[in-house]
C-alpha cells in the first residue's frame, strides 16, 4: 500500500518541493501550512508519516509533535525539519515525540531515504513493493525491470525514471517533477531528461513503433498502457 505523508511546513516553496518529490517517488502527500490545518487533517485522515517543520507560526513543531503524541495518542513516525543543530534543540525534539531529525538545507534524496527508513521501522515491512503496469514490471528491491516478460537493461537514472512513472500510472508529470524524482533537484538543461525519456521509450516500444510513455504537449509526460489505467 502506498504511504500517505503529511507535510507540515509554512514555507510554501519548501513544502511544494517536498510534495512534488514525494509524489513523483510514489508517495501520497498532503500539505498543511500550520498546526491548525495539520490537526484537522490528522483528525479526518490516516497518515503513515509526518514531515514536520520545527519553526511553524503559532503552535510550533515541538508543541504540535507533543499534541500528536499526548492528546491524539498517535504513534505515527515524525521526521522533524529544523535549521537548529544544537544538542539541546535535538533533545527537545526527541522529547516532544520526533523520531528523526533532518537539518535544513537538506537533499530531497536524503529526505526520501529517512522517510522510507521510518516507514519500514514503523510497519515492519523490509521489502519494497513490486510495481506493475500492464506488461511492465519493476522490482525496486532487486532493480530488475521487465517489459512483456523480457528483462530490460536500463541505466540507473532511466530505471529511476521508470519507477517514478510506475508509482503513478496515467498521471501527468511535469519536467520538474521528473527531474526531482530522478536527480533530487531541477536540472540546468532539459537535454538530460529528454535523453533518458528517449531511452525509456525505446526500451518500451511496441510493434507499431509507439510507446506507453507519452508526451502531453506543453504540459509534461505520462505512462499510459493501451489507453487504460494501469493496474499496479
Amino acid at each position: 500500500m502506498t504511504a500517505k505523508i503529511l507535510i507540515v511546513e509554512d514555507d510554501s516553496q519548501i513544502s511544494a518541493n517536498i510534495y512534488d518529490y514525494l509524489s513523483a517517488r510514489g508517495f501520497i502527500p498532503d500539505a498543511a501550512p500550520n498546526a491548525g490545518v495539520a490537526l484537522h487533517l490528522l483528525a479526518s485522515q490516516h497518515f503513515d508519516l509526518i514531515v514536520l517543520d520545527l519553526g511553524l507560526p503559532g503552535m510550533n513543531g515541538l508543541s504540535l509533535a507533543r499534541h500528536v503524541r499526548e492528546q491524539l495518542s498517535l504513534d505515527i513516525p515524525i521526521l522533524m525539519l529544523t535549521a537548529r543543530d544544537t544538542l539541546d534543540d535535538k533533545e527537545a525534539g526527541f522529547a516532544a515525540g520526533a523520531d528523526d531529525y533532518l537539518l535544513k538545507p537538506f537533499s530531497l534524496k536524503e529526505l526520501e531515504m529517512r522517510v522510507n527508513a521510518l516507514i519500514r521501522r514503523a510497519s515492519g515491512q523490509l521489502t519494497a513493493q513490486v510495481l506493475r503496469c500492464g506488461a511492465i514490471v519493476f522490482d525496486p528491491k532487486t532493480g530488475q525491470a521487465f517489459w512483456q516478460s523480457q528483462a530490460l537493461k536500463l541505466a540507473p537514472k532511466t530505471l529511476l525514471l521508470l519507477q517514478a512513472f510506475l508509482a503513478r500510472p496515467n498521471s501527468l508529470f511535469t519536467r520538474e517533477q521528473l527531474e526531482l524524482a530522478v536527480w533530487g533537484e531541477a536540472q540546468d538543461s532539459s537535454d538530460t531528461l529528454r535523453y533518458h525519456l528517449s531511452q525509456l521509450r525505446r526500451a518500451l516500444s511496441l510493434p507499431d513503433g509507439s510507446s506507453p510513455i507519452q508526451t502531453v504537449h506543453g504540459r509534461g509526460y505520462m505512462l499510459v498502457e493501451g489507453g487504460d489505467v494501469c493496474a499496479k
